[in-house]
């Protein structure tokens, strides 16, 4: 018999909230967390905003000492993992710690500690590089960190599959359990790349947003004035559990995860093939696991990032997948990066948790600065307003560079 996981913990860190309610209280109310970058001197810059994490003291959750030997992105993760396990209300104790594992990845790592330490080995000589540099930098170690912390000694791993990374981190660990070769796992990515290189290297690939005169109204998915992506930066953590685990212990239960798809395009290291096949693929991957219909899905937390490309790309796989449920606007689509920006290889995660609370909430959250609606984009993109409408099932998208894709579904727990 197939075991059944559910999710019962979810912490969200983003540039619009620092916890799970406060993100979806601003999603609500098309409250954008884009502005003006404060980590660093922009000038000469060709793009001067982001969307930063606002408010964030890692000491919180971390003490100092421990802090100084990891990068933002690992900081983040804690923070996210903090709420996700507070909310869940689970212990490890010794007794389950061999059953409970660890899978968070990054896209990037720690791009803030390389660039501080090259600076210093080239101030100094290598002498001057921090004995920590390594692990303050190296993706796992925000999986690892977390392991040590919680003493989850099953299986460890972290992803690296660029703006996919979280979600397949949820979905590999799904099918841990669903194989039962853990009860619960902790699951999803986090992101910390808005420093000199991040930023710079990818506004030198032309791909991000160069609307520096206006950063609140920069992303703007599936709109015809868009011009690019804004990094952002963040993490998102849930928690998933063997139905029965979460049961005995008397857990909240959130959401059921029933389906997980990946394809590859196979295509380009960047671009997307026109007609959306990679995109198609791995979300029918994901029907097909979860043994539904395309009618079935209420709503769908689109990858969009503001490209002019990709989100065309995605809104005509949709299309093609969907049918008339889609072109009718019975399925409800939007790209909550208008607001939080994009979250990189912590994507995935924070918009499974966005997705979960959709469900919760019975509430499909907008597309912000969504004005004027491209012509190649014709579905329901739910424009600027919350739409509330009776939702059963949810999808959630992550594409990235390389052609890699991931689709989650997500059924509500009643």
């Amino acid at each position: 018999m197939q075991r059944r996981v559910v999710v019962t913990g979810l912490g969200l860190v983003s540039a619009v909230g620092n916890t799970a309610p406060e993100v979806w209280n601003n999603l609500l109310a098309a409250k954008s967390g884009i502005a003006t970058i404060t980590h660093f001197d922009t000038t000469n810059f060709p793009v001067t905003f982001a969307a930063e994490v606002k408010n964030f003291d890692p000491l919180k959750f971390i003490d100092k000492k421990e802090a100084r030997k990891m990068g933002r992105f690992i900081h983040l993760a804690l923070a996210a993992t903090h709420e996700a396990m507070e909310s869940s209300g689970l212990k490890v104790t010794p007794e389950i710690g061999d059953r409970v594992g660890v899978f968070i990845g990054s896209g990037i790592g720690g791009f803030d500690v390389i660039e501080r330490e090259h600076s210093n080995m080239l101030q100094g000589g290598p002498r001057r590089i921090s004995p920590f540099f390594i692990p303050a930098t190296i993706i796992n170690l925000a999986a690892g960190q977390v392991s040590i912390r919680y003493g989850a000694k099953g299986p460890n791993e972290a992803t690296a599959t660029a703006c996919t990374t979280s979600a397949h981190a949820i979905g590999d660990a799904y099918r841990i359990i669903e194989r039962n070769d853990a009860d619960v796992m902790i699951a999803g990515g986090s992101e910390a790349a808005i420093t000199p290189m991040g930023i710079g290297g990818f506004a030198a690939m032309r791909a991000l947003s160069t609307r520096n005169d206006d950063p609140a109204h920069a992303c703007r998915p599936f709109d015809r004035d868009r011009d690019g992506f804004v990094c952002g930066e963040g993490s998102g953590i849930l928690i998933l559990e063997e139905l029965e685990h979460a049961k005995a212990r008397g857990a909240k239960i959130l959401a059921e995860i029933i389906g997980y798809g990946m394809s590859a395009d196979a295509y380009h290291i960047t671009g997307m093939p026109e007609d959306g096949d990679g995109c198609c693929r791995a979300m029918q991957h994901a029907l097909k696991s979860a043994k539904i219909e395309p009618h079935q899905v209420d709503y769908v937390n689109a990858h969009a990032t503001s490209t002019s490309l990709g989100d065309v790309v995605e809104s005509k796989a949709m299309q093609r997948l969907f049918g008339e449920h889609a072109t009718s606007g019975k399925l409800m689509i939007s790209s909550t990066k208008s607001m939080t920006g994009h979250l990189l290889g912590g994507a995935g995660g924070l918009e499974a948790g966005i997705t979960i609370l959709a469900l919760i909430n019975q509430t499909a959250p907008p597309t912000a600065n969504l004005d004027n609606p491209d012509p190649d984009c014709v579905l329901n993109y739910v424009p600027n307003t919350p739409q509330k409408a009776p939702m059963h099932i949810a999808l959630s998208n992550s594409f990235g560079f390389g052609g890699t894709n991931g689709s989650l579904i997500f059924r509500r727990w009643e």
